[in-house]
């Protein structure tokens, strides 16, 4: 940015040359250059390591870190307590033996359920968007439907039966808001067959008269929705928005399905559906239940999971995976989750009180600053939108936000050292491993850099 020091700025150009010359060297092998290209910035920054709050780049820059890889990182990065007890279970010679139960995710499954009461039963996987595919298999096995609600602006995986509608753009969706209705399919991959496309149905978030719509018009297995927009910021549910699916799925018979990948175990120990007092049909969990170990959950209703031992072929869903519960992830989850659900460490109220404190800085930051912004938080997660409103779906997000000044804010705060995801919307994720000094540096370094884009007139 054009207000920052000579020293900062060179600093910057040189991280990012050698940076660019990682990511050169690999896509010789690796199209892209990386193995996810979700994780692509521009300019590129490479990580070589991570410890707690803070992350540093291959230059040995240190940042900040809120981005959290995605936010599964709620204990902070390389917990020490997750990483003792997977290296003793490492040390113990557990194995991923293929064949037959294991002690450990028996007491994982257990754990995980007193930490969800909502839920009956739970099967591991390895990633979110494993567990959600596979809430859509058993959803049309139970129901014998095959259409499926989705939310314009969620995000639930990569899979074929979610793959549609996430960060579209005014032109792609039309040209205008649909309520009560449906939304053009916009794909996010090529390779979607049109026979799945025509199956999936992309409506309106907050907007109950679409699903009721959708309902009357297909045969729908399941709604599969993130029941806080989190891939696009924070954006809540309305009041009475999510009791009124609830009350939708038990008068239509479809099955609801929450997508918590990204809030659970983070909203709270119960995940969103204890926030919001609503119990889905199944849930899907992942990111924060193992601090960043590669474990996914899909819990919800006994007689919807034990489909996976139905003794009728007609109605048995396939549950299989080499590395379903692989020793170390299940080790890390445990781990985790007692920590997070010890009372005396409290680490929740610890969470609430430091996004807290950087919310509200933020917010003082801004107004004082004379920028107009909205700076809405669910738990430890948080995002700023620059405008004159909180967005309640996409559409009023992508037609309110600033989206060239929040890329410029961001790349601004990476530059001085505080690391949000260079892209437009995505959640800040606080970590028990942030200090109130952490806190109090970040809101000095946002402070320095509003200043400075008002002073450009950027």
């Amino acid at each position: 940015m054009s207000s920052l020091s000579t020293a900062t700025s060179a600093a910057s150009s040189a991280t990012a040359s050698r940076s660019q010359q990682l990511l050169e060297r690999n896509k010789q092998w690796i199209p892209g250059g990386m193995a996810s290209v979700n994780r692509a910035t521009s300019p590129a920054i490479a990580f070589a390591k991570a410890s707690g709050a803070y992350m540093w780049d291959v230059d040995g820059k240190k940042y900040i870190d809120y981005h959290a890889g995605f936010a599964p990182y709620i204990l902070g990065h390389s917990d020490p307590d997750v990483n003792a007890a997977v290296v003793a279970a490492m040390e113990q010679g557990l194995s991923n033996y293929g064949s037959g139960p294991t002690e450990q995710e028996g007491t994982l499954a257990e754990l995980f359920l007193k930490c969800v009461p909502t839920m009956e039963r739970v099967q591991f996987y390895n990633s979110g968007s494993e567990a959600t595919a596979q809430s859509i298999r058993v959803a049309r096995a139970f129901t014998g439907r095959d259409h499926v609600i989705l939310m314009q602006g969620g995000y639930n995986g990569n899979q074929n039966v979610v793959a549609i509608n996430l960060m579209d753009s005014v032109e792609a969706l039309g040209g205008k808001p649909v309520v009560g209705g449906e939304y053009p399919k916009c794909p996010m991959t090529a390779g979607i067959p049109q026979a799945e496309l025509d199956l999936l149905h992309p409506v309106e978030y907050n907007d109950l008269e679409a699903v009721e719509a959708m309902v009357k018009k297909y045969a729908i297995a399941a709604l599969v929705m993130e029941p806080v927009l989190q891939n696009v910021g924070v954006i809540p549910p309305a009041p009475g928005y999510l009791e009124g699916l609830r009350q939708l799925a038990d008068q239509y018979g479809f099955v609801l399905v929450f997508d918590e990948v990204k809030t659970g175990f983070r909203a709270s120990l119960g995940g969103y559906q204890e926030v919001a007092g609503v119990t889905p049909d199944l849930s899907t969990f992942g990111k924060a239940m193992a601090n960043g170990y590669p474990i996914a959950a899909l819990a919800g209703k006994a007689e919807l999971l034990e489909l996976a031992v139905d003794p009728d072929p007609n109605r048995r869903v396939l549950v299989a995976g080499t590395y379903n519960a692989h020793p170390i992830p299940v080790t890390a989850s445990l781990a985790c989750l007692k920590k997070l659900s010890d009372p005396s460490l409290q680490l929740y109220a610890q969470l609430d009180q430091q996004t807290e404190t950087l919310v509200s800085g933020m917010r003082d930051i801004f107004s004082r600053q004379g920028v107009e912004a909205q700076v809405v938080r669910q738990g430890s997660a948080h995002v700023a939108y620059f405008g004159s409103q909180a967005p309640t779906n996409w559409w009023e997000l992508i037609t309110s936000h600033d989206f060239a000044f929040d890329a410029k804010y961001r790349q601004a705060l990476i530059e001085r050292g505080i690391y949000h995801f260079p892209k437009p919307t995505k959640q800040g994720s606080v970590s028990a491993a942030h200090t109130s000094t952490d806190i109090a540096n970040t809101l000095d370094v946002i402070d320095q850099v509003v200043q400075s884009l008002v002073e450009h007139g950027e």
